[in-house]
């Protein structure tokens, strides 16, 4: 309904679990690299948990899409399901042709065990990925672990990947499935997103959705979603998806607190089931009183009877955990690792949108009367110095597709760069140098009244374009007039930085200016 009036393409906040939509967090960046080292090592059992909504299930699709082609895959859905059930789906969801008269357990596996062996002889892998596997039964459980025994002498043939919500770990955890459960070599639980990753989380996916960056959150709007949501990416997607519904309704393009206040109540009402004690707000204020009273009650008689609490026995030295780690002779110590400062696309745009965001109140950004573009240009590594705001580039490792560095700031001899933990990190020259792969992209917020500015033409823009020019060394005069002196300078300036060489002060070579002036 509002995709046209924001300029998305498709829904940006839709719950189908899309893998192109996958945010990569700390913790589903982490969960992707357990799931790979699992199969890829041939680990046999691997266990994702997370709660619902925390997205295992879009984690399960974008697995797919990162293993190799020599690796075949199985993912099953439906996990009400019989073993017998299961072996037939596995089968199908492998493409292995069954005989008609097939009828039998041993049949299934028989034919299954046959196909593994095929794929092992041809260097390949195989890999079964059963998603809400906490609603499997002990008996399907079971023959799943059953499964695991088809293996050579030394490699495992399937790779089993069960993922399910928290309670999962309590079905394994049960007697009768001590087998299965000990045949587990790699864990990882799915966490919510951290609150620092909630707009790069929202960003990301109205990016994808088409969206140029023309819709923005107020950072209490950001405030809200998290409290409510506690990081949760289903309940973010409802909450934004109803929020942009209203704006639309509106006619805003963008979101306050009052929008996501109201999106909540739609929701659920005024009992919001994730923040809060519910009741009124004379009751829980009742409840802070009480709970304070019990706090000082609770001092009181510490402080009164402490000498008799302390004489119940001697207090003994604490002794400090020691940080190295004795296993099998070697000595392991502990490390801090370092954040990456090479970033995927997800945590690029989150870097950028988050830094332009931080910036807008000192740059005059207005919500209502302007929007965002993502704009990119090819540039020489020489020119990096000119750039004045946040952007980022493409590296030039063929091994690092889709990989950036973003840079915040600039200067002769080094610049700032920002890791994927948002930190910032100093780099040379010669660093930025090596690395440079000549595609630069930066957020650009051009008004949405904004025109070409050609030869004779007069208004507070070209002031504004003139200012600017002078400012970069193009000597003009600022009459805010489009004169022949601006129409040359501007010539000069698309010449030197590979534009469209027309004399025009269009976009593009606006949102170069732009960058090139704080």
């Amino acid at each position: 309904m509002y995709n046209s009036f924001f300029g998305f393409s498709e829904n940006p906040f839709n719950l189908t679990p899309d893998p192109r939509y996958l945010f990569l967090s700390a913790y589903h960046k982490e969960a992707i690299e357990h799931l790979l080292y699992g199969i890829n090592e041939r680990k046999g059992f691997i266990v994702i948990t997370g709660g619902i909504g925390t997205g295992k299930t879009t984690l399960c699709r974008t697995l797919l899409n990162h293993l190799g082609a020599d690796t075949k895959s199985a993912l099953i859905f439906n996990s009400f399901i019989s073993d017998m059930e299961l072996l037939k789906s596995i089968n199908q969801e492998f493409g292995i042709d069954m005989p008609p008269e097939a009828a039998t357990k041993k049949d299934y596996i028989d034919a299954l065990n046959r196909f593994l062996l095929d794929i092992f002889a041809e260097g390949g892998n195989a890999v079964l990925i059963i998603d809400e596997a906490q609603n499997l039964s002990h008996d399907v459980l079971e023959q799943i672990r059953m499964l695991s025994n088809l293996e050579t002498a030394k490699e495992k043939l399937i790779q089993i990947v069960l993922a399910g919500q928290p309670e999962l770990q309590a079905v394994l955890a049960a007697p009768s499935l001590r087998q299965l459960n000990e045949r587990v070599m790699v864990r990882y639980d799915l966490r919510p997103l951290a609150f620092k990753d909630i707009r790069g989380y929202m960003e990301h996916r109205m990016v994808v959705a088409g969206g140029h960056g023309n819709v923005r959150f107020s950072k209490g709007a950001v405030r809200d979603i998290y409290s409510y949501s506690r990081g949760n990416p289903r309940r973010i997607n409802n909450v934004c998806d109803r929020a942009l519904l209203i704006s639309y309704a509106l006619g805003r393009h963008d979101v306050s607190r009052g929008i996501i206040k109201k999106s909540i109540r739609e929701l659920y009402g005024n009992n919001n089931p994730i923040t809060g004690w519910g009741g009124s707000r004379k009751q829980r204020a009742s409840y802070a009183f009480l709970l304070f009273i019990l706090i000082i009650a609770a001092g009181y008689g510490g402080w009164r009877y402490k000498e008799r609490l302390l004489a119940v026995g001697p207090v003994e030295d604490i002794k400090p955990i020691s940080k190295t780690v004795d296993t099998q002779g070697a000595d392991i110590k502990m490390k801090v690792k370092t954040a990456p400062i090479f970033l995927n696309e997800s945590e690029s745009l989150s870097a950028l949108f988050s830094m332009f965001y931080e910036e807008a109140d000192t740059d005059n950004y207005k919500p209502e009367g302007a929007y965002l573009n993502l704009v990119s240009y090819n540039m020489t590594p020489e020119y990096y110095v000119t750039l004045k705001r946040p952007f980022r580039v493409s590296l030039t490792n063929p091994d690092s597709a889709s990989k950036y560095m973003v840079i915040k700031s600039t200067s002769e001899k080094d610049a700032i760069a920002i890791d994927s933990d948002g930190k910032e990190r100093a780099i040379e020259r010669d660093f930025i140098m090596a690395h440079w792969g000549n595609h630069v992209s930066w957020v650009y917020p051009p008004s949405r009244e904004t025109v070409a500015l050609n030869k004779g033409v007069s208004a507070p823009d070209v002031i504004e374009l003139q200012k600017t020019l002078n400012s970069i060394g193009y000597m003009v005069k600022t009459t805010g007039v489009y004169d022949q002196l601006t129409y040359q300078e501007i010539m000069r300036f698309q010449k030197e930085f590979g534009l469209k060489i027309d004399g025009i002060a269009g976009a593009r070579t606006r949102a170069l200016l732009y960058q090139m002036v704080r």
